[in-house]
């Protein structure tokens, strides 16, 4: 019971005009229709806690007197927010045109991972596996299918090989009942392709597979809706489809920025976990303040992307040991605007941006990239930048050893007022006490 007033007292601002809360409005639906509630509950919860407007969650547990017409409403507000144009806005795309799409995110992923090259297969219906996307410019579009690739698409396993001064690696498009095509990397055997680029690899073709087939449902959900006679147990029946494969991948999505995270601090040469630690310390910290759920989880998601340009970058710029020249020093500078363009095009993420492009900003106005000062910078990046800057202090650098909590604090207090939120930073020294 105490749950329950819990997450009521969270959806307090989810009220219609009669004040009744929205989870409780679909009760009366329940003799009549019991998926009514549990559709609303589901994707209520998954609309509220995944960044989704609450406007729909209040849409959905209005009763209408025509059921078909309800159901038919629901669906509309469903497949209007995970079109193609939304769900596949994962690394860069800037057209619908299939063969542009593929090549942008066979180019995207090249540029993130240091590989010479990058090709995406896929195997339509009734058709024969072949490539529809690459990284490489003078790479055809018809090039013959590898045997390795075949391979890895029938047998949805993935395959490594190495030889000839390159390693060559195929990661299947699957998911537990398909698998719909392989994504190929190419890379120098110099340098072979890390755990946590592999993993990387990975679930983007687990997101990738799973954002096609809600594509898919969602044109079978049109194809419905435009039919003269439709049964309500169709509508429901699609209805059920979509929640589930939307919860999918809400799953994946997280999955996705956990993995990335971990990517990016190993790009980025630094601490493994740094990034996450970074996240979760400021998600104690929005919690200390009072911070409600949605922001709280956008502001967890920025502490992890927090330094996701620098993923886009050379990893000879962080290897090296000497001086920087001025073209590296550039892209290295730039490298928080490279990560918010990344973060633009994925769409789900899109709310996080100004935290991350803000995070440089300081409280007396000194900061980069705008210069803002004190309130006028987005709270979560004054919270995420002291999260960011504290771990960093307590994590061993080459050219010093981690710093105690007591030693790093002792840092961020006299640099309160002047780099960081002093609220923020009081908020910290309650936590660490």
């Amino acid at each position: 019971m105490e749950e329950f007033n819990a997450k009521k007292a969270r959806q307090g601002d989810h009220e219609d005009l009669a004040g009744i809360p929205f989870y409780s409005r679909s009760v009366s639906l329940l003799d009549s229709d019991p998926l009514e509630e549990i559709f609303a509950l589901n994707v209520g919860d998954f609309l509220t806690e995944h960044l989704i407007n609450p406007e729909l969650a209040k849409k959905i547990g209005m009763k209408v007197k025509n059921k078909n017409e309800s159901l038919k409403d629901q669906l509309q507000e469903l497949i209007g927010i995970y079109s193609i144009n939304n769900t596949l806005m994962l690394l860069g795309f800037e057209s619908d045109e299939e063969q542009v799409i593929y090549d942008s995110i066979a180019k995207t992923m090249a540029l993130m991972l240091s590989l010479d090259e990058c090709n995406i297969y896929l195997a339509k219906r009734d058709e024969d596996i072949k490539m529809c996307g690459t990284s490489k410019v003078e790479t055809s579009a018809h090039k013959g299918v590898p045997d390795y690739v075949i391979n890895c698409w029938k047998e949805k396993q993935s395959v490594l090989i190495s030889g000839e001064g390159v390693e060559v690696q195929a990661f299947p498009m699957k998911n537990n009942f398909e698998c719909i095509g392989a994504f190929e990397v190419i890379r120098s055997a110099k340098k072979p392709l890390e755990k946590e680029f592999c993993e990387l690899m990975e679930i983007t073709a687990g997101l990738f597979v799973t954002s096609l087939g809600l594509q898919k449902l969602i044109d079978e959900v049109k194809r419905v809706m435009k039919s003269k006679v439709v049964s309500t147990s169709e509508l429901q029946n699609l209805r059920a489809q979509l929640t589930a494969i939307i919860g999918d991948l809400g799953d994946q999505q997280q999955s996705f920025v956990e993995i990335l995270a971990v990517a990016v601090d190993k790009k980025g040469s630094y601490e493994r976990n740094h990034s996450k630690h970074t996240a979760e310390l400021s998600r104690k910290l929005c919690e200390h303040l009072g911070l409600n759920e949605k922001t709280t989880d956008l502001i967890y998601y920025a502490g992890l992307l927090q330094n996701i340009g620098h993923i886009t970058l050379s990893e000879d710029i962080f290897s090296k040991k000497g001086k920087l020249t001025e073209e590296e020093w550039k892209k290295l500078q730039d490298s928080p605007n490279a990560g918010v363009s990344l973060l633009m095009n994925i769409n789900f993420l899109s709310e996080v941006v100004p935290y991350v492009h803000y995070q440089k900003e300081r409280w007396d106005g000194n900061g980069v990239p705008e210069g803002l000062k004190s309130q006028s910078i987005p709270f979560g990046s004054r919270i995420i930048a002291l999260a960011d800057a504290y771990c960093a202090l307590c994590e061993e650098r080459p050219h010093r050893p981690a710093l105690s909590s007591e030693e790093a604090m002792g840092i961020l207090q006299k640099e309160a007022g002047v780099k960081w939120d002093p609220i923020v930073v009081q908020a910290l020294a309650e936590l660490e006490k």
